[in-house]
């Protein structure tokens, strides 16, 4: 085989881990994730890429979910991490669980409940945003008062 081949076959291997061991190979290979979050320091919660996600988002919410107020996020205050659960080989997946204030274009202001999934955007690449404005959430997809979110 050639030097690529054994190359492939061993990044192959590697991520069906039980067949790795027995075959000698210990090459491990690892998602393309563009966040490393090494500890629970809260800042992602109020950063720049997150906050724009969310207000666009909502903003396509409100045009196309019936009966809802036609209305945008004008400003977020008060933001802040109540609950990070790190990854481990329990949870696979590091979760911050994010709260804020925001106000509308209507004047009145709304709690909102995000969870940032790490990794867990595109095909796995960076970060994957959720979130539930109190009164918006139409359907119940975040249980009432945005309970899965809390």
């Amino acid at each position: 085989m050639t030097r690529f081949a054994k190359s492939a076959l061993a990044a192959l291997i590697s991520l069906c881990t039980p067949l790795a061991a027995p075959l000698g190979i210990t090459r491990v290979v690892q998602a393309a994730d563009l966040g490393v979050y090494t500890e629970d320091d809260g800042s992602v919660c109020g950063e720049t890429w997150v906050l724009s996600k969310i207000t666009h988002r909502f903003s396509y919410q409100v045009h196309h979910v019936p009966h809802l107020p036609d209305v945008a996020i004008t400003d977020f205050r008060d933001i802040r991490q109540h609950r990070y659960q790190q990854a481990s080989e329990e949870w696979p997946i590091g979760r911050h669980y994010c709260r804020a204030t925001v106000s509308l274009s209507d004047g009145r202001d709304r709690s909102i409940f995000y969870l940032i999934e790490e990794g867990q955007g595109f095909a796995s690449i960076g970060d994957n945003v959720e979130f539930c404005v109190s009164g918006f959430d139409r359907w119940m997809v975040y249980n009432g008062l945005c309970r899965v979110l809390r």
